[in-house]
């Protein structure tokens, strides 16, 4: 399956690091950024969900949840011995504290669900894959990444607040929009139309082309 942007994010009851969740009700009103990773006690895996727990407050105040899956486990132990054995040293090596869920997926079946492996990187692994997915429960951005190439967790939270924006304002974000700066009307508008929706001002670059200040702030 290939999950594609405006999609269902797929449901799924599982056993976690936390408890026992069900997806959709876990995520309640609330957004959700859902990260893959190929297997447990991988380095630049580790760096991430360190880097994840450090934010916290950040996710916090978006009104957003994490949570992970990895279905590559240590040998020896199950998949929960194993997740909460690397959550060990996560919180050792980077210095932060984990307490958000890793989800058990001895079968791949949630993994597949989501398409998140693929057989050109690895017929068993799940590749590191981003899903933000809105209080909705459809999937608002899918982002995958090499294994050799960590998340960029700003760029993540950037997005989040580009969603959240634009989901109750007709605008849109420009390239390297910043929470803060000008923002984009949205071709639906009539430029007649804008004073009276956006009252902080307006700037007509082109007709297609037409600016204003952030109406959230």
């Amino acid at each position: 399956m290939s999950l594609r942007i405006g999609d269902d994010a797929p449901n799924f009851t599982a056993d976690t690091t936390e408890g026992e969740i069900d997806f959709h009700s876990w995520l309640g009103d609330s957004w959700g950024v859902f990260m893959s990773h190929p297997a447990d006690f991988t380095p630049v895996c580790t760096t991430e969900i360190g880097r994840v727990a450090n934010l916290k407050d950040e996710f916090q105040s978006r009104n957003a949840k994490a949570l992970v899956i990895s279905v590559g486990t240590k040998e020896g132990l199950t998949p929960l011995e194993s997740h909460k054995a690397w959550i060990k040293d996560v919180n050792e090596t980077q210095n932060a504290t984990v307490d958000f869920p890793i989800v058990e997926d001895p079968d791949k079946k949630i993994a597949d669900s989501y398409g998140m492996i693929h057989p050109n990187a690895s017929d068993t692994l799940t590749v590191r894959s981003v899903f933000i997915i809105g209080p909705d429960k459809k999937v608002k951005l899918i982002i995958s990444y090499p294994a050799s190439t960590g998340r960029n967790f700003f760029e993540i939270l950037r997005v989040l607040d580009s969603l959240q924006l634009t989901s109750n304002y007709q605008v849109a974000t420009p390239a390297d929009w910043q929470n803060g700066q000008d923002c984009i009307v949205v071709p639906a508008i009539a430029t007649a139309d804008i004073p009276s929706k956006f009252p902080k001002g307006h700037t007509v670059v082109k007709e297609y082309l037409r600016t204003t200040p952030q109406p959230n702030l």
